[in-house]
């Protein structure tokens, strides 16, 4: 690695906990204190694929695939990304019938973040939220046991955990999540990027 890498940060939750929209603002945060920096979602819902993901959360088709995005990191580029392997893992698993770490399988050896934000809010306050239930993964005791899989996932020290009150103002999260975020950035560029749960 010839320069200095950036850093892969990824907002993790139940459904409606604001992921997207402080990943937004992280982005932006971040731009004007001039970091290079992308925003990914998982799924993107902008590309091709990301079209057939989407179909799939709202009931239509059956895909999933998550991008590579070593290059990127490499090239000095901070990730943001709404979603990663984390999610993937816990709702699969919160199916009947599926285990836990059969379904972290997949996603074994994918850039390990630098830092995963859990923004933690109840299933009941993420129901008061706005759009709750159009998609698959949106039924309460679903979240319940959605919630129970980030739990064990979160005791894997393995990874860099910080839970976030979700239940709090948009602008108390988003300064959390910035320090959080830009304590990561200097602590990485100069560390390898890590392999998921290997």
């Amino acid at each position: 690695m010839a320069g200095k890498r950036g850093a892969l940060i990824v907002l993790e939750g139940v459904d409606k906990a604001g992921k997207t929209t402080q990943c937004n603002k992280l982005v932006q945060a971040l731009q004007q204190s001039g970091q290079s920096v992308e925003m990914m979602r998982f799924p993107d819902r902008t590309t091709i694929i990301g079209q057939l993901i989407s179909a799939y959360l709202e009931k239509k088709s059956p895909l999933h695939l998550l991008p590579s995005m070593k290059k990127k990191l490499e090239q000095g580029t901070t990730l943001v990304v709404d979603r990663y392997a984390f999610s993937g893992a816990a709702f699969t698993s919160a199916k009947p019938g599926f285990c836990l770490d059969w379904c972290k399988k997949p996603d074994v050896g994918l850039p390990k973040p630098d830092l995963v934000m859990f923004l933690q809010l109840s299933p009941a306050q993420a129901a008061l939220r706005g759009q709750f239930g159009e998609e698959r993964y949106e039924i309460d005791d679903f979240q319940r046991t959605v919630q129970q899989k980030f739990d064990q996932l979160m005791k894997d020290p393995s990874v860099n955990w910080q839970e976030i009150d979700a239940s709090q103002s948009i602008e108390d999260v988003h300064r959390e999540i910035t320090t959080h975020s830009l304590n990561t950035i200097n602590t990485a560029q100069n560390l390898p990027l890590g392999e998921l749960w290997k």
